[in-house]
């Protein structure tokens, strides 16, 4: 009963955190380095609409005009059953490794595992909530672990290099927060776009 509490407890705090965070995201002002506040610039994240309250992200941009060389984005979810299994129909990737307990508990992992392209996609989540519409021209990985089903798994992009016309390099890592792992390291190549006015 207690663990049930103490579960549930921590599912309110983080659809709560989550809340929070789109919603100062998505209307406080930007502020200056100064501590001042700047021109008011609508936060506008298209991808918030649909999103879950148990996903969590932060960014340190909220301007499409200001992205940088530096700017970050994380974006945060646990890995369910469910997503493997709606995974493995979308995809056709129905490898036994991510859906037969009993054959994953007789392969080197011991359980099954999160498919590694599934885990990879956070790396698109999070860089849909960059500002603007951003569009992806290239991904390069290595996979460096396996992500069991229920880990917290966090998806960082950062952007290194700006390559003009509105196109930047960014350093992508995800890691395993549960088993406090880094699963998967590259670099991807984005285009940002405006957003198109409604």
């Amino acid at each position: 009963m207690a663990d049930a509490w103490s579960a549930m407890t921590q599912t309110l705090l983080q659809s709560a955190t989550a809340a929070n965070r789109a919603a100062i995201s998505a209307m406080v002002p930007p502020t200056a380095s100064n501590g001042s506040e700047s021109e008011t610039v609508p936060a506008s994240i298209p991808s918030i609409d649909h999103s879950s309250l148990d996903w969590q992200f932060d960014r340190t941009v909220d301007d499409p005009d200001h992205i940088s060389v530096g700017d970050t984005v994380t974006f945060e979810k646990v890995i369910s059953d469910e997503d493997v299994r709606a995974f493995a129909h979308v995809s056709g990737d129905t490898n036994r490794l991510h859906l037969d307990e009993e054959f994953a508990a007789s392969t080197r992992f011991g359980e099954r595992i999160a498919h590694g392209t599934l885990v990879s996609g956070l790396i698109s989540a999070a860089l849909a909530r960059l500002p603007g519409l951003t569009i992806y021209l290239s991904q390069d990985l290595e996979f460096s672990g396996p992500v069991g089903i229920g880990d917290r798994v966090s998806a960082r992009v950062e952007i290194v290099e700006e390559l003009g016309n509105d196109q930047y390099r960014l350093e992508t890592v995800i890691r395993d927060e549960d088993d406090d792992a880094t699963v998967i390291n590259g670099e991807a190549v984005v285009l940002i776009d405006d957003l198109p006015e409604e």
